[in-house]
């Protein structure tokens, strides 16, 4: 995984000896993920980001999650590893070319139980929702252009204390670049969003590519 532009390529090799490793399964997923997807290898979370949410969903407590964007399935299994027996994940994503890939490592890693995926877009996926408290944890990583509405039918169903991770807030770095094109507009745009929101409590956090947490209050 490409280290962000922002980070020196020491500091980043230095992080990641000193967070828990990915397991065999982990690497062998990232590996033929790598040979399939060639350049799109970069939609996959680092490694270290995968250790992070399986602590973050044990540390919360979370029986209930929901993933926007599924690709390969890594985070998927990382979120489902820190779920409990009863927990259960609804998988959002559009491309069953790549879904096909996650539900392999699923049954490989055990986890296929505790996940339902839904094929199709995730605004829609997620406005066909009750809008009640479902869920107690959620991961967006997904198109940047409709993160501000998943942002926002995510945490209309998120319990009070449930806790919400975004991935690629800061964009190789680029965030702070004034003349800076393509997603990195539209996520400065979602990150002002979310630091205006009095709904929630934020931190961006410079892991990878920038993950923001947010708790719902």
């Amino acid at each position: 995984m490409k280290a962000a532009s922002y980070i020196s390529p020491a500091v980043a090799e230095y992080a990641a000896a000193h967070t828990t490793p990915p397991d065999d399964l982990l690497l062998s997923l990232a590996d033929e993920t790598r040979r399939l997807a060639g350049d799109r290898f970069s939609m996959q979370i680092a490694p270290e980001q995968g250790t992070l949410l399986t602590m973050l969903v044990r540390l919360t407590g979370a029986r209930r999650a929901v993933e926007v964007g599924t690709f390969t399935g890594y985070s998927s299994i990382c979120i489902a590893r820190g779920l409990p027996e009863d927990g259960r994940l609804l998988a959002c994503d559009v491309s069953e070319e790549w879904t096909s890939v996650a539900r392999r490592y699923w049954d490989k890693a055990g986890v296929a139980g505790k996940i339902e995926l839904r094929l199709g877009p995730a605004a829609d996926t997620l406005r066909a929702l009750p809008r009640e408290e479902l869920f107690d944890f959620a991961f967006i990583d997904a198109d940047k252009s409709g993160y501000p509405v998943y942002y926002e039918e995510v945490l209309v169903r998120l319990a009070p204390g449930g806790l919400i991770a975004v991935d690629n807030t800061l964009q190789h770095g680029e965030i702070t670049d004034p003349s800076a094109g393509g997603n990195v507009p539209g996520m400065r745009a979602f990150n002002d969003l979310v630091a205006a929101d009095d709904r929630v409590t934020g931190a961006l956090l410079s892991v990878a590519d920038g993950l923001t947490l947010v708790r719902k209050n």
